[in-house]
């Protein structure tokens, strides 16, 4: 009896300890389900008009803690991310869509090529984030696959250089004709609605508004979008730095050193220590253009010696009786060699009898 009981006790333990884990099971579930519906939507939803057969690059920015993490787009018709659809994964090209990772700017760029009518819906970026309880962070994005899209650009891509000026053309329709509009940066969320010193925006009312920015810096480089209403349209900024330019002279090449790149945020000592690396980089070169010069006058002072050299020729004849002049001193036993030096300028030949200023006599004997 003692036993059975027991028994029957532990029976009743295990089964209130087994809905114990049920009740915890079904509570997680629970809350995953609840945070994950309220992870779907983020702080505010994109949305994009866009032309039936075109293409559409737009940004997805995250944080620099998750450059390690893998990144990918998915899609769900009903905009739920819970049950979104994978498409493609960072540095990775599935069908018509390619996710290409640029962690040196902590975002990474989704691509979509032929878009067509079915493709409108809801699309997500998402970081993901391992673990049973942690959940990706996700943004949520609208996307509208028109004929003739509400808000649109002429150039989905500028550029610019240093310290120059671009104009970008942002198109809408009627429909949107009295809707508010602006210029805004994707990185902060700053945007533009009036004109400063740096973006002016002008609508011409017909359908297309301009905005210009001038005076640009390296670091205004970066995802813009021409935003009327509740439509944006994205467009990427690429500002180059200014390139160096040389003076050559005759005496050497000389570098202009106010035309290398600066950056805007460049203190006077920095600049002064830039000029130096350059200056630097460019010495070896100017030594060794130095080393040339001087080997090629050298070349040329030789040259010349030889060419001045090569003006007098010197030639040996034979004895010649009718140049021969007797002279006492001479031993008649000993064999003489008359020769002549004969002064290439002089154009007239030497005649049988020479001249006595331009004969040499000279006798050589052989010594037993």
């Amino acid at each position: 009896m003692y036993m059975d009981m027991r028994k029957t006790w532990k029976n009743i333990t295990l089964s209130l300890y087994d809905c114990r884990i049920i009740r915890s099971k079904f509570i997680w579930v629970f809350l995953w389900l609840v945070v994950g519906a309220e992870c779907k939507t983020g702080d505010a939803v994109r949305s994009f008009t866009l032309q039936t057969g075109g293409s559409l690059t737009i940004p997805c920015h995250y944080d620099t803690q998750y450059i390690q993490h893998k990144k990918y787009w998915c899609y769900d018709a009903g905009a739920a991310y819970n049950y979104c659809s994978i498409l493609a994964s960072a540095n990775e090209t599935k069908g018509r869509v390619s996710v290409i990772d640029h962690p040196d700017q902590s975002l990474f760029t989704v691509t979509m090529t032929n878009l067509q009518d079915q493709d409108t819906g809801t699309y997500w970026c998402a970081v993901e984030i391992k673990g049973i309880l942690n959940m990706d962070v996700t943004e949520q994005l609208y996307l509208a696959v028109q004929s003739a899209p509400d808000v649109s650009v002429v150039s989905s891509s500028v550029s610019g250089d240093e310290g120059g000026n671009i104009s970008v053309k942002c198109l809408y329709s009627s429909a949107y004709k009295n809707k508010h509009k602006q210029w805004c940066r994707y990185k902060d969320k700053s945007c533009y609605t009036s004109q400063s010193s740096s973006v002016q925006i002008s609508d011409d009312e017909r359908e297309s508004f301009t905005v210009l920015m001038s005076g640009l810096m390296l670091s205004d480089s970066g995802w813009y979008f021409c935003s009327v209403g509740d439509r944006q349209a994205p467009v990427q900024l690429t500002v180059t730095g200014k390139t160096a330019t040389t003076v050559t002279s005759s005496t050497g090449v000389f570098i202009h050193a106010a035309s290398f790149p600066r950056n805007s945020s460049q203190t006077p000592g920095g600049d002064k220590q830039q000029n130096i690396l350059h200056l630097k980089m460019w010495l070896p070169l100017l030594v060794l253009m130095l080393l040339m010069m001087i080997l090629v006058t050298m070349a040329t002072v030789i040259q010349r010696q030889k060419l001045k050299t090569n003006n007098i020729n010197i030639t040996h004849e034979t004895p010649d009786k009718a140049c021969a002049k007797p002279d006492d001193s001479v031993n008649p036993e000993c064999d003489v060699t008359y020769s002549s030096v004969i002064k290439l300028h002089q154009t007239k030949a030497c005649s049988p009898v020479c001249e006595e200023e331009n004969v040499i006599y000279s006798s050589v004997c052989e010594q037993n």
